[in-house]
């Protein structure tokens, strides 16, 4: 590929993947998708994958072309994920390119889901339509590292949102949180609740605070689901989260008087096996429930044991902490945590954005292993596809 012709592709593809972040709250479980259509330089068509059940982003990008009555007759299709090649709820995306037959697709990635996995790729050149795949791959997996991981490993992406003070404290010794950040961070915060499939916290959450874990700061077409972690069955009736029906309860409990009470109020009772440590369920376990049941990423706002129970368990690919400008001194921490001998047991993240929100900022970091995993199945896979 030619300097200038790789420099076109990125062009589109960096507007089409511009397209699929603006549906960050919409299709889930389906991936996140935006789609071009370009013929001489010009954008003829575009969409991007609506809400689960309704057409895919090639499916919305032609019928873009069709309204502006251009012709697909030597246009460039640009879509960052391999169109399918299966029919779930909507026909195969693929069949719609080839009665069509544009001069070129150009992907961003392979499709993780087994069910495509090249398939769609191959049908497309089989038919005499080049194919060129990879572009902007990167940035492609970092709109859905989600359903990437839902796909690859059969959990969710899941990440843990904390707010602490400069001291990386989260609240006084009696509990009290509200409020550490101000507005503007906490509607961040709702952004990615808003993005999430699933919100979840633990009973001491729900104890202290009684929180709803419902978005509210930003506008949203869907509210996620929401689950707690109760190992005893704790939650009171009278709690908030009880006031929505719909609330997963992940519990060890048996205690079928309990469970009844809380099922005629809404909720679904999850059992999951506990973990070698007392007083605590098996988090991986509840990680493949959710990915078993399409939740692509998980937003985790809880306290220090729970979020030390999700580090040390492996399940944590992401932290969002917010930071405000002020000392707590002597109070609760980020996570609670066993300690360690030697500097090299200690997990390794990578920080990857930062942000202000005024007066406080927001630091991303990702646990480097379990990210490389998925860009390493991305890359082998496009390779094997190029």
């Amino acid at each position: 590929m030619t300097d200038d012709r790789l420099a076109t592709d990125q062009h589109f593809m960096a507007q089409a993947l511009e397209l699929a972040y603006s549906t960050l709250y919409v299709p889930t479980p389906n991936p996140r998708v935006g789609c071009l259509i370009v013929k001489d330089g010009q954008v003829i068509g575009q969409g991007v994958t609506q809400k689960s059940g309704d057409a895919h982003a090639e499916i919305m990008a032609l019928r873009d072309a069709k309204k502006n009555q251009q012709s697909i007759d030597g246009a460039t299709v640009y879509v960052t994920l391999e169109p399918c090649s299966h029919h779930g709820k909507t026909p195969p995306c693929t069949d719609a390119l080839l009665k069509v037959k544009p001069a070129r697709v150009v992907i961003g990635h392979v499709d993780p889901n087994p069910a495509v996995a090249g398939r769609g790729i191959e049908q497309i050149r089989a038919a005499g339509i080049e194919v060129t795949v990879g572009v902007l791959a990167m940035p492609a997996l970092e709109v859905n590292p989600g359903f990437v991981s839902r796909m690859v490993r059969g959990v969710p992406y899941t990440w843990l949102k904390i707010a602490a003070s400069m001291d990386l404290k989260t609240a006084l010794p009696s509990g009290e949180s509200q409020w550490i950040t101000g507005p503007l961070a906490r509607a961040d915060g709702h952004h990615w609740r808003a993005r999430s499939c699933c919100v979840l916290t633990g009973i001491g959450t729900v104890k202290t605070d009684d929180p709803q874990m419902n978005v509210r700061a930003v506008e949203t077409p869907r509210q996620p689901l929401r689950a707690l972690i109760d190992h005893k069955l704790d939650v009171a009736l009278t709690a908030k989260l009880m006031q929505t029906p719909g609330l997963l309860i992940f519990t060890a409990s048996t205690d079928q008087s309990k469970q009844q009470a809380l099922k005629d109020l809404g909720a679904k009772i999850i059992e999951v096996p506990q973990a070698n440590q007392p007083g605590k369920v098996d988090l991986p376990a509840v990680l493949r429930w959710l990915g078993s049941h399409g939740i692509n990423e998980l937003h985790v706002e809880a306290g220090a044991n729970l979020n030390g129970a999700f580090w040390q368990s492996d399940c944590v690919d992401e932290l969002l902490l917010y930071m405000a400008p002020m000392f707590l001194g002597d109070g609760l921490p980020m996570m609670k945590l066993p300690g360690i001998d030697q500097l090299s047991e200690a997990g390794q993240l990578a920080f990857i954005d930062h942000a202000t929100f005024e007066p406080d900022i927001r630091v991303r970091a990702r646990t480097i292993n379990r990210w490389q995993a998925l860009v390493d199945h991305i890359q082998a896979n496009n390779q094997r596809m190029q």
